[in-house]
């Protein structure tokens, strides 16, 4: 009986912890949207201050000015789509790691991109603009939160099967900080649900600051294409949906209107 009462609450606790994402989707949010800013900010310090102490961030101005212009125009859109973003301490680095093609996104608008990722891919203006709209999506759509909370549910299971068999040596996996948690959500995978839905908020975005659509299927193909010692990290925590490139041709045609209106493209002012 003790076992069957721990998961009923449990699942009272998942239940009650429901939200609903800008493209109407049920998501489990265990962690609000704010805690997951917090612990973000917290993360993104601890990520960034090693590679900070190496020479590693934000090391060729004219490439930083490159990627801080580009995100500049999302931003400015993002904030007039959704407007609980205004208040975001947004801000973008560029990681020295010529091996890496990588891009993220933290809760509350925590940006990094890896040169590895312009390097590999060759990637344009346009094909940034739609790996960085499609990493403002995850965060704007709070994915960080719902990886958090799943994570979190994972581990609260943990806690009762331990509670439950008195088993002390389950009880060590439980998180120890929001801010490893949140460090941890750029690692994990997304759900494809997840993925399809930054694919089409961050084509919308990049469509409306002025970015040419199309890049979103060419991405995927250069993406696709990269080998060496294997994927690159990008697609380890981005699965890619079988029909990803259908689709994203798809949503291009239909984005193809805001990409084309030539009325000037505000730039956000990073701080």
């Amino acid at each position: 009986m003790k076992i069957i009462h721990i998961f009923v609450f449990l699942l009272l606790v998942a239940l009650s912890a429901c939200a609903t994402s800008p493209t109407g989707r049920s998501q489990l949010m265990l962690v609000s949207p704010q805690q997951a800013i917090s612990a973000s900010k917290e993360a993104y310090t601890q990520t960034l201050l090693p590679l900070q102490k190496k020479g590693r961030i934000d090391s060729n101005p004219a490439t930083t000015a490159r990627i801080r212009d580009i995100t500049g125009r999302l931003i400015a859109q993002t904030v007039r789509l959704y407007p609980h973003t205004r208040n975001w301490e947004w801000n973008v680095k560029v990681i020295d790691d010529p091996e890496t093609v990588n891009a993220w996104c933290m809760a509350g608008g925590k940006m990094a991109i890896y040169t590895g990722l312009m390097d590999k891919l060759g990637a344009t203006d346009d094909e940034i603009a739609q790996v960085m709209g499609h990493e403002i999506s995850h965060a704007v759509a709070n994915h960080t939160a719902e990886k958090m909370s799943m994570a979190m549910a994972s581990q609260l299971g943990i806690m009762g099967l331990a509670v439950a068999t008195k088993d002390s040596g389950n009880t060590g996996a439980i998180l120890t900080g929001s801010s490893l948690a949140a460090a941890m959500a750029i690692t994990l995978p997304n759900s494809r649900t997840a993925e399809t839905e930054a694919d089409i908020m961050g084509i919308k975005i990049a469509a409306l600051a002025g970015y040419d659509p199309r890049a979103a299927i060419s991405l995927w193909q250069k993406m696709n294409n990269v080998s060496g010692n294997g994927p690159p990290q990008f697609l380890s925590t981005h699965p890619s949906p079988s029909n990803r490139q259908q689709y994203l041709s798809g949503m291009a045609h239909q984005m193809m209107p805001y990409y084309l209106d030539r009325r000037p493209r505000p730039v956000y002012q990073f701080r």
